[in-house]
């Protein structure tokens, strides 16, 4: 009989089968197990087991990239593969100064290192340069301006080695949180002098010979990084004695989004590298705030995009290739849409279009898209058009009357507090913050009820939003699909939107629908109707049609079409008119192309004493509920 079973991973069963072992001995087949001194050393021996035993699965689990935890073994693995999980990534700023030192500079250098002390709303940052930024100075006034310089968000370090060919040497970064697109590497031979040569970093081995002037760099231990030469036949293999001097700049990562106001603290050298002291103060101007900073790759999207990146083979070929090499490239990316020209209507053939939401933002600025379709194009396949498109998003708002027992609760605030944090956490779910993702009815619901046990029920309306970008001052037409039926209100106005204003009317006015009707006054079958512009009459109280029919309304295919109009100005800021419409279903599901969003912040929770639940005694026929919280009244009968 064998002395235990190898699938045994349970403490009693190791134990049960080490008891059948003994018993099997002719010695102990009547032996009392559980009273004698004999069960303490079965008992070491089973606990020995299963300890062994858990370990053994333990350590199987870290050797493949699915399974692992650790991760270092995540990212030693995914290494295998020729995958660098992306670093934390400093938050940027575009700035703009004017100085005036002496005359007598041809030039004026930036030293790189610290240039700002930048701040948000709740702290200060310091920002960096990874580079010498020079200018050239005025020879008659000794002015010297930077105009939209770039400024990277953390402390810029300096680290260096010498070769020592004797030695195992491996070069790595002391320092964690590195963001490791501001690593400069700098190589200055044994006879050399200067600051040596700079290196590039490679991504993979292609195009290099033995004499490429590269460095390769890996995650290791504790977050931190190794930078790996050449060998002679991959990359230029290091002289005995060279000097690596090695610059980077260690961040606060995404706390570091927001700043604007920012104080300049940097320091100039002449073309003589000699340090120059301004003859004034210096104003800083902000042209672009401190965005897109973010934290380092978890182990989760490690394990999605290694072999993603693999199996693309570093060509771009597949959607599925454009998503992994397109968070290789724009590491700040939440989420990628790629479709082929040919899925169009009408068809684009040759081109591919690609939508990416950024984690702090919904739009790639302009200076974005350019590098990331300039890194695309060393993937691309030749005859193949990259464009880079503004992300579509449907906005997901809701109103809920949250009925609660007052018995219950001795804080509505803390309760309504409670559910707007769980309507958070919900909206953060992959389901619904995703390219076609799906908002639930009912799940919405049974979240909010059982937030907290004082709630009784809860009655929610759900609304959608889309975002129309205007180009104020020029005449243009508007097209905007929302993916989901609108309800009909046969007296209209289910579409809403902010206020904008137009050519020839200073007034403030309105977009909303008319559904189509037969002449008796009935809704018409087609399932559509009239956009119209519309303004409030303060004095009467009343809405006065400016135009008619300014556009269409697909209540079926829930779009929307503003014919040619030249919008003025916006109520809200960014040129942006918010348009509101009621679905037909409480379920909201976005196409492919849109990106949902649940937004809880725009979302209104109402709460409302439930008096039956409190036992309260109510007379007659109906009666009204009112909460101090909400300005709306319910009737109930």
């Amino acid at each position: 009989m064998p002395f235990t079973k190898f699938t045994n991973l349970d403490f009693d069963q190791i134990k049960t089968s080490i008891k059948d072992y003994i018993r099997s001995n002719s010695d102990f087949t009547d032996f009392d197990f559980e009273g004698s001194n004999l069960s303490v050393l079965i008992d070491i021996l089973a606990y020995n087991t299963y300890i062994t035993a858990f370990n053994s699965n333990l350590i199987v689990n870290e050797t493949f990239l699915d399974s692992a935890s650790l991760r270092e073994n995540v990212v030693s693995l995914a290494r295998m593969v020729g995958y660098t999980p992306r670093s934390r990534k400093c938050a940027r700023a575009r700035i703009s100064f004017s100085t005036v030192v002496p005359n007598t500079n041809s030039s004026l250098t930036l030293k790189s290192g610290l240039v700002c002390v930048g701040r948000n709303s709740s702290s200060s940052f310091v920002f960096s340069t990874p580079e010498n930024i020079t200018t050239t100075v005025n020879s008659e006034t000794g002015a010297a301006n930077y105009s939209d310089i770039e400024i990277y968000q953390g402390t810029y370090l300096t680290q260096i080695f010498t070769v020592d060919g004797s030695l195992d040497q491996k070069f790595i970064l002391d320092n964690t949180f590195i963001d490791t697109s501001t690593i400069r590497v700098r190589v200055r031979g044994a006879s050399d002098s200067g600051d040596g040569r700079e290196y590039q970093r490679a991504e993979n081995i292609l195009k290099i010979t033995g004499t490429s002037e590269i460095y390769l760099l890996h995650e290791v231990q504790d977050e931190k990084y190794e930078i790996i030469f050449g060998d002679g036949i991959f990359g230029k293999k290091l002289e005995n004695g060279s000097v690596i001097t090695v610059s980077y700049i260690v961040t606060d990562g995404k706390d570091g989004n927001g700043a604007s106001e920012f104080n300049f603290a940097g320091d100039f050298v002449n073309s003589l590298n000699a340090t120059v002291i301004p003859l004034a103060s210096i104003d800083v101007v902000t042209n672009i705030r401190a965005s897109n900073g973010g934290d380092i790759e978890p182990v989760d999207s490690i394990k999605y995009f290694a072999p993603r990146l693999y199996s693309s083979q570093y060509r771009a070929v597949t959607s599925r290739d454009y998503e992994a090499i397109v968070q290789s490239l724009y590491p700040n990316s939440e989420a990628v849409f790629v479709t082929g020209g040919e899925d169009l209507d009408p068809p684009q053939f040759g081109n591919v279009f690609i939508s990416v939401k950024p984690v702090n933002g919904d739009f790639l600025s302009d200076f974005e898209k350019r590098n990331l379709l300039s890194g695309l194009k060393s993937y691309s396949l030749s005859g193949i058009n990259q464009q880079i498109v503004d992300i579509k998003i449907l906005y997901v708002e809701v109103d809920s009357f949250v009925y609660y027992n007052t018995s219950q609760v001795s804080n509505v605030q803390d309760l309504k507090t409670k559910i707007i944090d769980i309507l958070y956490s919900y909206s953060k779910s992959s389901s619904v913050n995703s390219f076609g993702g799906r908002f639930k009815y009912s799940k919405l619901v049974q979240t909010i009820d059982n937030t907290d046990y004082s709630i009784t029920s809860n009655i929610t309306k759900v609304k959608m939003r889309r975002n129309l970008r205007a180009l104020v001052g020029e005449f243009a037409q508007y097209e905007l699909c929302f993916g989901n039926q609108f309800h009909i209100n046969p007296e209209g106005y289910n579409i809403r939107s902010t206020g904008f204003t137009v050519f020839g009317d200073s007034d403030t006015v309105y977009l909303t629908d008319i559904p189509n009707k037969n002449p008796d006054g009935t809704l018409d079958d087609s399932g559509k109707g009239i956009l119209s512009i519309v303004k409030p009459i303060s004095e009467t109280n009343e809405t006065k049609v400016v135009v008619k029919s300014a556009g269409t309304v697909d209540y079926t295919k829930g779009e929307i079409i503003l014919t040619t109009i030249r919008i003025e100005g916006t109520e809200k800021e960014n040129n942006v008119i918010e348009i509101q419409a009621f679905p037909e279903s409480n379920d909201v599901i976005a196409l492919k192309d849109i990106y949902l969003v649940f937004e809880v912040s725009k979302s209104t929770i109402n709460m409302i004493r439930d008096t039956i639940s409190s036992g309260e005694q109510i007379s007659g026929v109906g009666f009204q509920i009112t909460s101090s919280y909400s300005d709306e009244k319910l009737i109930r009968s």
